[in-house]
Protein backbone atom coordinates (compact mmCIF):
# COMPACT_ATOMS: atom_id res chain seq x y z
CA UNK A 1 0.00 0.00 0.00
CA UNK A 2 1.64 3.78 -0.95
CA UNK A 3 1.88 6.40 0.99
CA UNK A 4 -0.59 8.48 -0.86
CA UNK A 5 -3.70 5.29 -0.26
CA UNK A 6 -2.51 5.50 3.77
CA UNK A 7 -3.09 9.52 3.85
CA UNK A 8 -6.20 8.96 2.25
CA UNK A 9 -7.70 6.65 4.74
CA UNK A 10 -6.60 8.61 7.36
CA UNK A 11 -8.44 11.24 6.39
CA UNK A 12 -11.47 9.73 5.61
CA UNK A 13 -11.47 8.20 8.94
CA UNK A 14 -10.49 10.97 10.62
CA UNK A 15 -13.06 12.88 8.77
CA UNK A 16 -10.64 16.00 7.82
CA UNK A 17 -11.41 15.48 3.56
CA UNK A 18 -15.25 16.80 4.42
CA UNK A 19 -14.20 19.82 6.15
CA UNK A 20 -11.84 21.11 3.40
CA UNK A 21 -13.68 23.90 2.00
CA UNK A 22 -14.86 23.31 -1.37
CA UNK A 23 -17.22 26.43 -2.11
CA UNK A 24 -15.86 28.92 -4.79
CA UNK A 25 -14.48 31.64 -3.14
CA UNK A 26 -16.14 34.72 -5.06
CA UNK A 27 -14.18 37.94 -3.63
CA UNK A 28 -11.16 36.03 -6.14
CA UNK A 29 -13.71 34.97 -8.78
CA UNK A 30 -14.70 38.70 -8.72
CA UNK A 31 -11.40 40.41 -8.59
CA UNK A 32 -10.39 38.27 -11.33
CA UNK A 33 -13.45 39.30 -13.43
CA UNK A 34 -13.01 42.62 -12.98
CA UNK A 35 -9.13 42.25 -13.63
CA UNK A 36 -9.42 40.44 -17.22
CA UNK A 37 -12.55 42.95 -18.40
CA UNK A 38 -10.17 46.16 -17.45
CA UNK A 39 -7.35 44.72 -19.32
CA UNK A 40 -9.91 43.94 -22.24
CA UNK A 41 -11.37 47.11 -22.38
CA UNK A 42 -7.41 49.10 -22.53
CA UNK A 43 -6.10 46.30 -25.32
CA UNK A 44 -9.57 47.06 -27.67
CA UNK A 45 -8.70 50.40 -26.84
CA UNK A 46 -5.88 50.15 -28.18
CA UNK A 47 -6.91 48.15 -31.24
CA UNK A 48 -9.73 51.04 -32.05
CA UNK A 49 -7.16 53.91 -31.73
CA UNK A 50 -4.64 51.64 -34.40
CA UNK A 51 -7.49 51.22 -36.68
CA UNK A 52 -8.19 47.98 -35.89
CA UNK A 53 -12.03 46.54 -35.72
CA UNK A 54 -14.48 44.92 -38.07
CA UNK A 55 -17.14 47.23 -37.90
CA UNK A 56 -17.81 51.08 -38.37
CA UNK A 57 -20.25 53.56 -38.90
CA UNK A 58 -18.60 54.85 -42.13
CA UNK A 59 -19.59 53.65 -45.10
CA UNK A 60 -15.93 54.21 -46.24
CA UNK A 61 -14.98 50.59 -44.00
CA UNK A 62 -16.53 48.72 -46.32
CA UNK A 63 -13.57 49.58 -48.74
CA UNK A 64 -11.59 47.64 -46.06
CA UNK A 65 -9.69 44.65 -47.00
CA UNK A 66 -9.92 41.16 -46.23
CA UNK A 67 -6.23 40.96 -44.81
CA UNK A 68 -7.67 43.72 -42.28
CA UNK A 69 -10.74 41.94 -41.55
CA UNK A 70 -9.25 38.85 -40.60
CA UNK A 71 -5.75 41.10 -38.32
CA UNK A 72 -8.72 42.52 -36.67
CA UNK A 73 -10.22 39.36 -35.71
CA UNK A 74 -6.86 38.30 -35.04
CA UNK A 75 -6.08 40.58 -32.59
CA UNK A 76 -9.42 39.86 -31.07
CA UNK A 77 -8.24 36.63 -30.41
CA UNK A 78 -4.84 37.91 -28.66
CA UNK A 79 -6.46 40.61 -26.72
CA UNK A 80 -8.71 37.81 -24.92
CA UNK A 81 -5.72 35.53 -24.48
CA UNK A 82 -4.01 38.25 -22.64
CA UNK A 83 -7.34 39.94 -20.67
CA UNK A 84 -8.30 36.02 -19.68
CA UNK A 85 -4.48 35.24 -18.40
CA UNK A 86 -4.26 38.39 -16.47
CA UNK A 87 -8.06 38.16 -14.71
CA UNK A 88 -7.27 34.02 -14.28
CA UNK A 89 -3.81 34.64 -13.07
CA UNK A 90 -5.76 37.06 -10.46
CA UNK A 91 -7.80 34.91 -9.52
CA UNK A 92 -5.95 31.98 -8.77
CA UNK A 93 -3.15 34.26 -6.67
CA UNK A 94 -5.97 35.82 -4.77
CA UNK A 95 -7.66 32.38 -4.05
CA UNK A 96 -6.96 31.33 -0.57
CA UNK A 97 -4.92 27.93 -0.49
CA UNK A 98 -6.69 24.74 0.48
CA UNK A 99 -5.61 22.61 3.45
CA UNK A 100 -2.73 20.50 2.55
CA UNK A 101 -4.61 17.38 3.28
CA UNK A 102 -6.99 17.83 1.11
CA UNK A 103 -4.73 18.50 -2.31
CA UNK A 104 -3.96 15.04 -2.92
CA UNK A 105 -3.96 14.29 -6.99
CA UNK A 106 -3.94 17.69 -7.73
CA UNK A 107 -7.16 18.31 -6.02
CA UNK A 108 -5.09 22.04 -5.52
CA UNK A 109 -4.84 22.46 -9.41
CA UNK A 110 -8.46 21.77 -10.10
CA UNK A 111 -9.51 24.33 -7.43
CA UNK A 112 -7.06 27.13 -8.85
CA UNK A 113 -8.17 26.28 -11.96
CA UNK A 114 -12.09 26.43 -11.43
CA UNK A 115 -11.15 30.00 -9.78
CA UNK A 116 -10.07 31.12 -12.94
CA UNK A 117 -12.54 29.37 -15.51
CA UNK A 118 -15.59 31.06 -13.31
CA UNK A 119 -13.96 34.20 -13.57
CA UNK A 120 -13.99 34.25 -17.11
CA UNK A 121 -17.79 32.96 -17.48
CA UNK A 122 -18.00 36.38 -15.04
CA UNK A 123 -16.18 38.16 -17.57
CA UNK A 124 -18.17 37.21 -20.39
CA UNK A 125 -21.49 37.34 -19.23
CA UNK A 126 -20.85 41.06 -17.83
CA UNK A 127 -19.52 41.68 -21.12
CA UNK A 128 -22.72 40.25 -23.40
CA UNK A 129 -24.85 42.06 -20.61
CA UNK A 130 -23.38 45.26 -21.42
CA UNK A 131 -23.20 44.97 -24.94
CA UNK A 132 -26.80 43.60 -25.04
CA UNK A 133 -27.58 47.03 -22.83
CA UNK A 134 -25.80 49.23 -25.15
CA UNK A 135 -27.09 47.81 -28.28
CA UNK A 136 -30.66 48.15 -26.94
CA UNK A 137 -30.22 51.84 -25.81
CA UNK A 138 -28.66 52.41 -29.48
CA UNK A 139 -31.80 50.60 -31.11
CA UNK A 140 -34.24 52.88 -28.49
CA UNK A 141 -32.63 56.32 -29.67
CA UNK A 142 -32.51 55.52 -33.49
CA UNK A 143 -34.50 58.13 -35.57
CA UNK A 144 -35.35 54.45 -37.65
CA UNK A 145 -37.43 53.38 -34.89
CA UNK A 146 -40.11 56.22 -35.19
CA UNK A 147 -42.00 54.97 -38.04
CA UNK A 148 -41.46 51.51 -38.67
CA UNK A 149 -43.35 51.96 -42.08
CA UNK A 150 -40.68 54.40 -43.47
CA UNK A 151 -37.69 52.24 -42.25
CA UNK A 152 -36.00 48.85 -43.48
CA UNK A 153 -32.62 46.95 -42.46
CA UNK A 154 -30.94 48.43 -45.32
CA UNK A 155 -30.93 52.31 -43.92
CA UNK A 156 -27.99 51.08 -41.77
CA UNK A 157 -25.97 49.37 -44.34
CA UNK A 158 -26.77 50.95 -47.68
CA UNK A 159 -27.62 54.77 -46.28
CA UNK A 160 -24.73 55.72 -49.14
CA UNK A 161 -26.44 54.18 -51.80
CA UNK A 162 -29.89 55.11 -51.39
CA UNK A 163 -28.36 59.00 -51.10
CA UNK A 164 -26.95 58.28 -54.70
CA UNK A 165 -30.01 56.43 -56.03
CA UNK A 166 -32.29 59.44 -55.40
CA UNK A 167 -29.60 62.21 -55.75
CA UNK A 168 -31.29 65.08 -57.56
CA UNK A 169 -29.80 68.51 -58.65
CA UNK A 170 -33.38 70.02 -57.67
CA UNK A 171 -35.96 68.83 -55.43
CA UNK A 172 -39.12 70.56 -54.24
CA UNK A 173 -38.35 71.13 -50.55
CA UNK A 174 -41.52 69.33 -49.47
CA UNK A 175 -40.65 66.23 -50.82
CA UNK A 176 -40.35 63.17 -47.84
CA UNK A 177 -38.46 60.33 -48.90
CA UNK A 178 -38.57 58.13 -46.09
CA UNK A 179 -41.10 55.65 -47.44
CA UNK A 180 -39.21 55.90 -51.36
CA UNK A 181 -35.99 54.77 -49.46
CA UNK A 182 -37.64 52.18 -47.33
CA UNK A 183 -38.89 50.42 -50.11
CA UNK A 184 -36.23 50.68 -52.40
CA UNK A 185 -33.78 49.51 -49.53
CA UNK A 186 -35.76 46.21 -49.12
CA UNK A 187 -35.66 45.71 -52.94
CA UNK A 188 -31.61 46.53 -53.46
CA UNK A 189 -30.92 43.82 -49.86
CA UNK A 190 -32.64 40.97 -52.07
CA UNK A 191 -29.28 41.90 -54.66
CA UNK A 192 -27.35 39.46 -52.77
CA UNK A 193 -29.87 36.51 -53.15
CA UNK A 194 -29.80 33.87 -55.17
CA UNK A 195 -31.53 35.22 -57.74
CA UNK A 196 -31.18 38.54 -57.71
CA UNK A 197 -33.46 41.52 -57.82
CA UNK A 198 -36.46 40.63 -60.15
CA UNK A 199 -37.12 42.21 -63.41
CA UNK A 200 -40.43 43.71 -61.82
CA UNK A 201 -38.66 45.38 -59.08
CA UNK A 202 -35.96 47.00 -60.94
CA UNK A 203 -38.44 47.96 -63.69
CA UNK A 204 -40.58 49.21 -60.43
CA UNK A 205 -36.86 50.88 -58.78
CA UNK A 206 -36.58 52.84 -62.51
CA UNK A 207 -39.81 54.62 -62.41
CA UNK A 208 -39.16 55.93 -58.71
CA UNK A 209 -36.21 57.28 -59.78
CA UNK A 210 -37.07 58.72 -62.99
CA UNK A 211 -39.69 59.57 -61.10
CA UNK A 212 -38.56 61.44 -57.75
CA UNK A 213 -34.92 62.83 -59.67
CA UNK A 214 -36.04 63.63 -63.25
CA UNK A 215 -33.76 61.74 -65.07
CA UNK A 216 -35.07 59.98 -68.33
CA UNK A 217 -35.40 56.60 -68.56
CA UNK A 218 -32.33 55.12 -69.65
CA UNK A 219 -30.28 57.15 -66.98
CA UNK A 220 -32.57 56.24 -64.20
CA UNK A 221 -31.92 52.29 -65.45
CA UNK A 222 -28.25 52.66 -65.41
CA UNK A 223 -27.97 54.76 -62.00
CA UNK A 224 -30.15 51.71 -61.17
CA UNK A 225 -28.03 49.44 -62.72
CA UNK A 226 -24.78 50.64 -60.70
CA UNK A 227 -26.52 50.78 -57.25
CA UNK A 228 -27.76 47.33 -57.20
CA UNK A 229 -23.96 46.19 -58.11
CA UNK A 230 -22.53 48.38 -55.57
CA UNK A 231 -25.63 46.88 -53.13
CA UNK A 232 -24.71 43.74 -53.85
CA UNK A 233 -20.51 44.65 -52.48
CA UNK A 234 -21.60 46.17 -49.84
CA UNK A 235 -24.08 43.40 -48.29
CA UNK A 236 -20.91 40.52 -49.24
CA UNK A 237 -18.34 42.41 -47.29
CA UNK A 238 -20.34 43.23 -44.65
CA UNK A 239 -21.60 39.34 -44.52
CA UNK A 240 -17.80 38.62 -44.97
CA UNK A 241 -17.02 40.84 -42.05
CA UNK A 242 -20.08 39.61 -39.63
CA UNK A 243 -18.64 36.04 -39.73
CA UNK A 244 -15.00 37.32 -39.11
CA UNK A 245 -16.17 38.95 -36.17
CA UNK A 246 -18.69 35.95 -34.72
CA UNK A 247 -16.01 33.53 -35.82
CA UNK A 248 -13.02 35.41 -33.68
CA UNK A 249 -15.63 36.18 -30.77
CA UNK A 250 -16.14 32.72 -30.40
CA UNK A 251 -12.77 31.83 -31.03
CA UNK A 252 -11.03 33.82 -28.45
CA UNK A 253 -14.10 33.20 -25.52
CA UNK A 254 -13.01 28.82 -26.01
CA UNK A 255 -9.07 29.78 -26.22
CA UNK A 256 -9.58 32.49 -23.12
CA UNK A 257 -11.32 29.60 -20.75
CA UNK A 258 -8.15 27.27 -21.38
CA UNK A 259 -5.94 30.45 -20.93
CA UNK A 260 -7.85 31.64 -17.81
CA UNK A 261 -7.76 27.86 -16.46
CA UNK A 262 -4.10 27.58 -16.79
CA UNK A 263 -3.18 31.02 -15.77
CA UNK A 264 -5.12 30.52 -12.60
CA UNK A 265 -3.13 27.23 -11.96
CA UNK A 266 -0.02 29.42 -12.69
CA UNK A 267 -1.36 32.29 -10.14
CA UNK A 268 -2.20 29.48 -7.36
CA UNK A 269 1.21 27.73 -7.99
CA UNK A 270 3.19 30.91 -7.33
CA UNK A 271 0.48 31.54 -4.11
CA UNK A 272 2.04 28.52 -2.56
CA UNK A 273 5.57 29.02 -3.76
CA UNK A 274 5.85 25.71 -5.53
CA UNK A 275 7.24 25.20 -8.61
CA UNK A 276 4.68 24.45 -12.06
CA UNK A 277 4.05 21.66 -13.96
CA UNK A 278 6.21 20.20 -16.35
CA UNK A 279 3.75 21.87 -19.57
CA UNK A 280 4.81 25.67 -17.28
CA UNK A 281 8.00 25.09 -16.72
CA UNK A 282 8.95 28.14 -18.45
CA UNK A 283 7.25 30.41 -16.47
CA UNK A 284 8.56 29.24 -13.01
CA UNK A 285 11.07 32.15 -13.23
CA UNK A 286 7.75 34.31 -11.99
CA UNK A 287 7.33 32.13 -9.13
CA UNK A 288 8.73 34.05 -5.56
CA UNK A 289 10.90 30.87 -4.02
CA UNK A 290 12.53 29.14 -6.59
CA UNK A 291 13.13 25.24 -6.22
CA UNK A 292 14.24 22.65 -8.10
CA UNK A 293 12.04 20.60 -10.10
CA UNK A 294 11.10 16.91 -8.85
CA UNK A 295 12.58 14.45 -10.86
CA UNK A 296 10.38 11.99 -12.12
Amino acid sequence: MTIETIMREEIIEGGLEGEAPRSIQWSSVFAGALAAGAMSFILVGFGVAVGLGVSSASPTWRDASAALALLSGFYLIIQAIISFGFGGYIAGRTTRPAPTLATIEDDGERRDGLHGLTAWALAVLAGAALLALLGAAAIERSPLRSSAGSSSAAEPMLSYELDKLFRAPRRAPNIDLREARAEAGRILMTSSSHSGVSSDDRAYLVQQVAGLTGLQAPDAERRVDALIADAKTAISRARRNSIIVAFSIAAATLIGAAVAWAAAVAGGRHRDGEPLPNWMASSNRFHRSPRAMPVP
